[in-house]
């Protein structure tokens, strides 16, 4: 009887998910948060607020965001729109380029494909904020540039004085 019962929610978990390969795109999976030794991973589709909401972020990168950056950026603002659109010369910027951010990004490029046609195909690549900010819109929104994941130091974020 309670293996019926499971059987039935499973399969009825499988027709309300759907096919993942036909159905549209599920950015859950760039929610996350992991910590190494000397690094912090956050997953880009997180907003700020949701940031400020997590209990197992790191209470001086909520100080940070709370009195730096949220001075010119919206707490419903994810990650990756804040980094996607941001200049150079703004205030998060300068902020970000104090804690010595790194991002992972995904670019568009062309690759040999099979019976030597060319094929355009995403790859990931770790920059350096310097570098995304450089990168005029028009050529990030050519490249096809998906801001994943930003990766913050961790002796960088206790050396910072809020």
């Amino acid at each position: 009887m309670a293996f019926e019962s499971l059987r039935k929610k499973i399969a009825d978990g499988r027709k309300n998910r759907g096919n993942r390969k036909g159905g549209p795109a599920v950015y859950e999976d760039f929610k996350y948060m992991l910590q190494d030794v000397s690094r912090i991973y956050i997953g880009a589709k997180y907003t700020y607020r949701e940031l400020m909401e997590n209990p197992e972020m790191a209470f001086k990168f909520k100080s940070v965001i709370e009195h730096y950056l949220l001075k010119e950026t919206d707490p419903d603002t994810s990650i990756e729109s804040d980094f996607y659109y941001m200049k150079p010369e703004s205030f998060s910027c300068r902020t970000y380029e104090q804690l010595k951010v790194k991002l992972k990004i995904s670019i568009l490029t062309d690759r040999q494909g099979r019976g030597g046609r060319m094929e355009r195909v995403y790859r990931e690549k770790v920059v350096e904020l310097e570098e995304l900010t450089a990168m005029p819109l028009e050529q990030k929104k050519r490249d096809g540039i998906v801001v994943q994941e930003l990766i913050l130091s961790k002796l960088a974020l206790v050396s910072f004085v809020v």
